[in-house]
């Protein structure tokens, strides 16, 4: 029996790059039979400035016309590429509590957001990024805005000290079936006593690759998958127990999320 699609929620900013996030999720969505919704949130304050209550009601009447015009406008020039329904929404007040609320409410499999090039890592906002990974509990992917993931292709899909697909991924079944072959494994360990590429058992279809943990481990991780053209990296969430093999702490994650060129998938709890 057919399974019911996969939820699927853009947080947008509607910049000029939000159709760069849209295309990712698109090709994520085609994947894994998923249904789009974006949804964005325009802080109130922005909107009225002023204490006349006429006044205020126009403005938001205005600024209302204009966020719904830009939705339906990128929703629409994005379906119509790629054969996709989109639907979206928005809401005007805190942008936190509208994303918790929105969240909480639509209990989405998948959250998807977009991040912006810099030399600090942001997305949507200071402390955006924290807030989300903290107030929902399901899978969340950050995808740069200037590598979008081609839809109607298969990815190139890396899976960090998670050498299978993580039982948090609801969706895990239908994203390896549409993904390169063979799965790239990177481990980030105490201690490399062997070569960097090693292949896990014939039947797994893995090749795994080990690195040694150092100051500039990360640096050095993000220039080698750069090289070996990964698209996805699947990230395990962080947990209190840590395996004794593995030393990848929630700052090292941070740093990944910051310094990586590729979309990254970070699984639920």
């Amino acid at each position: 029996m057919k399974k019911n699609p996969y939820k699927i929620v853009v947080l947008s900013d509607l910049t000029k790059s939000s159709e760069s996030v849209l295309k990712s999720a698109v090709s994520i969505a085609k994947i894994i039979n998923g249904r789009i919704e974006m949804f964005y949130v325009k802080k109130a304050v922005d909107v009225v400035k002023m204490d006349n209550q006429l006044s205020a009601m126009r403005a938001i009447t205005i600024e209302h016309k204009s966020i719904n015009r830009k939705m339906r406008d990128l929703a629409s020039s994005t379906s119509e590429k790629y054969d996709m329904g989109i639907s979206y929404s928005f809401e005007f007040g805190n942008v936190k509590n509208e994303i918790e609320e929105y969240l909480t409410d639509q209990k989405p499999d998948l959250v998807i957001l977009g991040k912006r090039k810099s030399k600090t890592f942001k997305l949507m906002g200071d402390g955006i990024t924290d807030f989300v990974l903290n107030c929902h509990g399901g899978p969340i992917m950050i995808t740069p805005y200037n590598k979008a993931l081609e839809p109607n292709t298969e990815v190139s899909l890396g899976m960090l000290n998670n050498p299978k697909p993580s039982i948090n991924l609801k969706f895990a079944e239908e994203l390896m079936e549409h993904v390169h072959k063979p799965l790239k494994s990177f481990k980030i360990v105490k201690n490399k006593s062997s070569s960097p590429k090693q292949p896990l058992p014939n039947d797994r279809k893995t090749i795994e690759y080990d690195f040694e943990y150092s100051d500039n481990i990360i640096k050095n991780f993000n220039t080698y998958i750069s090289k070996i053209n990964i698209d996805l990296l699947c990230l395990d969430r962080v947990k209190k127990s840590s395996n004794a093999t593995t030393i990848l702490t929630a700052s090292d994650v941070k740093e990944v999320m910051g310094k990586l060129n590729v979309s990254l998938l970070i699984t639920g709890e």
